[in-house]
C-alpha cells in the first residue's frame, strides 16, 4: 500500500521565495578568504638573550625599594591620620581663634556700632544743617541772583542791540564804499603784475632751453651713453670672471668637505651609531619593561610580606592579649564584680538610704522645734475665718420644696 500522498496532475509544489533565495545565496556565495592575522614583529636575539637576566637583576634591585616605599606609604598614612590631620585641625581652630574671631568680634561689636554712631552724628551735624542752609538760605539767595541777572541781561541786550544798529549803519554807509574802491585798485595792480610775470617767465624759459637743456641732451647722447655702455660691458666681463672663479673654488671646497667630513660622518652614523642606538634602544626597552614588571612583582611581594608581618603580629601580640582578656581577665572581673563590687554597691546604697532617712528625720525634728519655739514666744498663730460663699457644704438629696442650686438655696 502506497501511503504517500501524491500531488495532483497540473499542480506545482509551492516554494517559499525567501527560503529559496537564501539557499541560492548560500550556495552561490563564494568561500571568502579566512581572516588573516598579521604576524607579530619577531623579536631579536639580543632582546631574548638579555630579558631574563635584566628582569632578575632589576627585581633584586627593585624589591627593597618597593618595600621601603610601601613602608613609607603606611607610615605616612599613619602619621596623617594620627598626627598631621589633628594637628592641622588644631592649627586651623587656633588660627580662627587668633585671627578670625577677634576681627569678627571687632567688626561686629566695635566697628559696626561706631560706624552707625558716626553716621548718625554726620547726619545730625552735617547733613541736616546743610539741607537747612540749602533750603532756607541758598535757594532764596539764588532766586534773587537769578532775578537780578535776568534784569542785567535784559539791559545789556538792549544796549547791545543799539550798538549793533549803530555799527551796521557805519558798515553800510562808510566801510562798504571804501572796500569797493580798495578792491578795484588791487585788481588793477594784480593785472599788471600778472602781465609782467608772464613776460619774465617766457624769457627765462627760452634762456633755460637753449643754455641748459640742449647742451645736456647733446652731452648725454654723444658722451655719457657710449661711456656707460663701455663700463657696463667691462662690469659684465668682470662679473663673469668672478663667478667662474667662485664656482671653481666652491666646487673644490664642496668635494673637500664631502670627502673629509660628510663621508666619514655618514659612515660613522651608518655603521657605528645606528647599530649602537638600536642595541641601546633594545636594552632600554627591556630595562623599562623589566622595571615595570619588577615593580608589579615587588608590589605583590611587599603585600605578601606585609600580610605575613601582620599575621605574625596578630599571633604574637593580639591573640595572646585577647586570650588573656577573654580567658583570664573576664572571669576574674566577673568574680570581682559578683563577690566584691555588687555587695559593696548594695552596702553603699543602704548606707546612702539610711543617711538620707536620718537627715530627713533630723530636718523634720529641727522644723518642729522651731515651730514649737515660735509658738512659745509669739503664741498660736491666728487661724483664718471661713467665708460664707453660699455654697453647699455637701451633697443633699433633692426634694420638691428645696433646690440644690447655690443661688436659690435657703
Amino acid at each position: 500500500m502506497d501511503l504517500e500522498k501524491r500531488p495532483r496532475e497540473g499542480y506545482e509544489a509551492r516554494v517559499d521565495p525567501r527560503t529559496s533565495t537564501a539557499a541560492q545565496g548560500v550556495a552561490e556565495r563564494p568561500a571568502g578568504p579566512a581572516a588573516r592575522h598579521e604576524p607579530e614583529t619577531p623579536e631579536g636575539c639580543l632582546a631574548v638573550a638579555i630579558r631574563i637576566p635584566v628582569r632578575i637583576i632589576v627585581l633584586v634591585l627593585v624589591v627593597p625599594v618597593r618595600m621601603l616605599w610601601d613602608a613609607l606609604v603606611v607610615a605616612g598614612r599613619f602619621l596623617n591620620d594620627v598626627l598631621l590631620r589633628p594637628l592641622g585641625r588644631a592649627l586651623l581652630w587656633l588660627g580662627r581663634a587668633v585671627f578670625v574671631w577677634p576681627f569678627v568680634g571687632l567688626w561686629r561689636y566695635v566697628a559696626v556700632p561706631v560706624g552707625k554712631a558716626l553716621g548718625w552724628l554726620g547726619n545730625v551735624l552735617v547733613v541736616v544743617p546743610l539741607v537747612w542752609l540749602y533750603r532756607y538760605v541758598l535757594t532764596p539767595v539764588g532766586h534773587a541772583i537769578a532775578w537780578a541777572a535776568r534784569g542785567v541781561g535784559a539791559g545789556a541786550g538792549w544796549i547791545a542791540r543799539g550798538v549793533g544798529a549803530a555799527l551796521g549803519w557805519v558798515y553800510a554807509t562808510l566801510l562798504t564804499p571804501v572796500g569797493h574802491a580798495v578792491m578795484w585798485v588791487l585788481k588793477g595792480i594784480g593785472t599788471g603784475l600778472a602781465a609782467l610775470g608772464l613776460g619774465v617767465w617766457t624769457a627765462v624759459a627760452w634762456l633755460a632751453r637753449y643754455l641748459v637743456v640742449v647742451p645736456a641732451v647733446w652731452l648725454y647722447t654723444w658722451v655719457l651713453a657710449p661711456v656707460g655702455r663701455a663700463v657696463a660691458w667691462c662690469c659684465k666681463g668682470l662679473v663673469w670672471l668672478v663667478s667662474v672663479i667662485v664656482t671653481g673654488v666652491g666646487t673644490a671646497l664642496y668635494w673637500i668637505a664631502r670627502i673629509l667630513f660628510v663621508l666619514p660622518a655618514l659612515a660613522l652614523w651608518r655603521w657605528i651609531l645606528t647599530p649602537a642606538g638600536r642595541v641601546l634602544a633594545v636594552i632600554g626597552r627591556e630595562v623599562w619593561d623589566a622595571l615595570g614588571h619588577a615593580w608589579r612583582v615587588a608590589g605583590h611581594i611587599s603585600l605578601a610580606v606585609g600580610r605575613l608581618l601582620a599575621t605574625l603580629f596578630r599571633w604574637i601580640f593580639v591573640e595572646p592579649v585577647r586570650w588573656v582578656y577573654r580567658s583570664v581577665l573576664t572571669p576574674v572581673g566577673h568574680v570581682v564584680r559578683d563577690a566584691v563590687l555588687r555587695p559593696a554597691a548594695e552596702a553603699a546604697r543602704s548606707v546612702r538610704r539610711a543617711t538620707r532617712q536620718a537627715l530627713a528625720a533630723a530636718r523634720e525634728s529641727v522644723r518642729q522645734a522651731r515651730a514649737d519655739f515660735r509658738r512659745m514666744l509669739f503664741g498660736q498663730p491666728r487661724q483664718p475665718q471661713p467665708v460664707d460663699r453660699r455654697e453647699p457644704s455637701g451633697r443633699e438629696p433633692r426634694t420638691l420644696g428645696s433646690s440644690t442650686t447655690a443661688l436659690t438655696k435657703d
